[in-house]
């Protein structure tokens, strides 16, 4: 569902920069910023390496990038 809401200026324009060195769109580099900033909210002991480290751990095994851990094998 889409919807229409007013952001402040500096935050768009950053958003602008940032999603032209990430690739992304600025609703999408708005909607990551908020995702990150939620899950910080909800886990204030994480740091954001962390946060990114599990959000693409996540992702790894959405796409079945994954193997079975095998003890004693590296």
């Amino acid at each position: 569902m889409a919807i229409t809401i007013s952001l402040d200026e500096s935050l768009i324009t950053e958003a602008k920069i940032q999603s032209k060195v990430l690739h992304r769109s600025v609703p999408k580099q708005i909607e990551h910023w908020a995702r990150i900033g939620h899950i910080a909210e909800d886990n204030p002991d994480l740091t954001y390496t962390q946060i990114k480290d599990i959000l693409l751990g996540l992702q790894d095994k959405q796409e079945g990038n994954i193997k079975k851990y095998k003890r004693g094998m590296l």
